[in-house]
């Protein structure tokens, strides 16, 4: 690729020592069509004129060719053949306007400006140019045949780590199941036998409460019965304004009965099956919500200290507890100063609920129980790991199978470029390149990041499939398409992305470099102009 560009300055060197005589402005290839001797025939078709008219300062041909030299015709063009230099062509509207555009200064030939010839000095500088160029090409060209060489490498071991992992997979997916088989024989058991020792823990819970329940029932019958009699008559509950059915505040004789059941008594059987049940919620609950600390004297209001009063006040931090109250009905200073376990219940301490609390915790299993339970637990433990190893062994064969199907180049070369990232900051944003797989772009002082796209495919000419990369379905934009991203690769001994634009709207050009981008360069040629 770099040999054209190095033999045209050496081409257009011996055309000028040869000197084919040709009319200004012509270039060495078109120089047969010029023939004196002969009429001249416009390069296009479009008319013949004798061959004095070329170069007259008047335009007869369409295409312009029959002034070659001059700035007569608007689409014509001046050949510069820059001697030591590379030739090339102006419009023909330049000739002769005193700027000197051909380096040789051959389009000023009468324009009275004095140029100075440089292209013996541009040829220099190119040839130099090329020449370091090429050295970049040679170097980076040896760094690519390393890359290949380590890219068939890497290729042989990826492939013969992913034959096998598919082979081990058959053996793993065995030992899988052979021991999902294995924790749920043990599991049966384990469930069993914990439902088993649940069970008998509720059914201890419940008799539990009833026996305690059953001796609330004993004590509020005894409570009841003030006279002892044996029996809780219509009179003794009349006593007890908080069992009040109607909520006027009055047990009325009627009301009692119904809660006997329409007698006027009940022993102590009848209470505990029947009434008990519908009187256990409100007996005593509100007596005792009503229970008010005595007033203060003038004496205690003015040294501040409480009345030596037969009932405790609550404190803020007590409550009622609804299952150790104490008398539903009034009592007089004397019972209670004589009856300390009668006065108003308060809340139990937090010790009190801790012991509470751990009184409703499911017992430890027995010896037999924890054994299954231990068991179990071993075989999910097994199981699970086993599960582990296969699900990680399959998250490698699909990894592995997937960079294996990539497209790396011909020799693998860009296969270094997978997983790898690559960034370009600039005033505004932080570009981030991860061959592959996507581009984004980040604000440089803080933001989220925005996709450029993600890996479509190479999208270079046939010929040079690989310089260019397209990274498609990026984010939207406001109103507009989906971000993309042109990635035009270039030869260099680094691997770095040079620089970020965005040409079109919501379509970017990145510029990167890598040696796995070179081509094995030509021989450099050395010119003699």
């Amino acid at each position: 690729m770099l040999l054209l560009p190095l033999l045209l300055p050496l081409l257009a060197g011996l055309a000028s020592a040869v000197e084919v005589k040709r009319p200004r402005g012509v270039s060495l290839t078109n120089h047969h069509f010029y023939d004196e001797s002969k009429l001249f025939t416009c390069l296009d078709g479009s008319a013949t004129i004798a061959f004095d008219r070329v170069n007259d300062d008047y335009c007869d041909c369409r295409d312009g060719s029959d002034e070659p030299g001059t700035s007569a015709c608007p689409n014509g063009r001046f050949h510069c053949s820059n001697a030591g230099y590379r030739p090339q062509y102006i419009p023909s509207s330049r000739v002769n306007d005193g700027i000197c555009d051909c380096c040789d200064t051959t389009d000023e030939y009468n324009s009275g400006v004095v140029c100075e010839n440089t292209c013996k000095e541009m040829g220099r500088k190119e040839r130099e140019a090329l020449k370091q160029m090429a050295e970049v090409a040679r170097e980076g060209f040896e760094l690519k045949k390393a890359l290949m060489e380590e890219a068939s490498k890497r290729k042989e071991e990826k492939q013969r780590k992913l034959s096998e992992l598919q082979d081990g997979k058959k053996e793993v997916e065995e030992k899988v199941e052979a021991l999902k088989s294995l924790k749920e024989a043990a599991e049966k058991p384990e469930k069993d036998a914990k439902e088993l020792h649940q069970k008998a823990w509720e059914e201890q819970k419940t008799a539990e409460r009833a026996a305690k329940d059953q001796a609330k029932a004993e004590e509020a019958f005894q409570e009841l019965d003030s006279d002892g009699d044996g029996v809780v008559s219509v009179a003794e509950l009349q006593g007890h304004a908080e069992l009040d059915v109607d909520g006027d505040r009055i047990m009325s004789e009627s009301e009692a009965q119904a809660l006997l059941g329409d007698s006027s008594q009940a022993d102590l059987a009848q209470f505990q099956s029947t009434i008990w049940t519908a009187i256990k919620e409100k007996y005593k609950a509100e007596s005792a919500a009503d229970v008010q600390p005595l007033p203060k004297t003038p004496e205690e209001e003015d040294q501040g200290t409480q009345p030596d009063v037969h009932v405790d006040p609550l404190s803020p931090e007590d409550d009622y507890d609804e299952e150790d109250d104490g008398e539903g009905e009034e009592e007089s200073d004397e019972d209670a100063m004589d009856e300390e376990e009668k006065v108003p219940p308060t809340m139990p301490s937090s010790d009190d609920k801790v012991v509470e609390d751990e009184s409703e915790k499911m017992p430890p299993y027995n010896d037999a129980t924890q054994a299954l339970i231990d068991a179990a637990q071993k075989a999910r433990e097994q199981f699970e790991e086993a599960d582990k190893s296969l699900k990680d062994m399959e998250e490698s064969i699909r990894s592995l199978e997937k960079e294996i199907s990539f497209d790396f180049g011909p020799h693998g070369e860009f296969s270094y470029l997978y997983n790898q990232c690559y960034e370009l900051t600039t005033n505004e944003y932080i570009y981030r390149l991860c061959p592959f797989n996507r581009v984004s772009q980040k604000p440089k002082h803080g933001g989220s990041e925005t996709s450029l796209g993600s890996w479509g495919s190479w999208a270079g000419p046939e010929e040079d499939k690989f310089s260019i990369m397209k990274y498609e379905h990026g984010t939207g934009c406001w109103q507009g398409p989906n971000r993309s991203t042109t990635v035009k690769l270039s030869c260099g001994k680094e691997t770095i992305v040079t620089a970020t634009t965005e040409p079109s709207r919501c379509e970017y050009l990145m510029e990167f470099v890598t040696p796995a981008a070179c081509h094995e360069p030509k021989e450099f040629v050395h010119d003699e102009f």
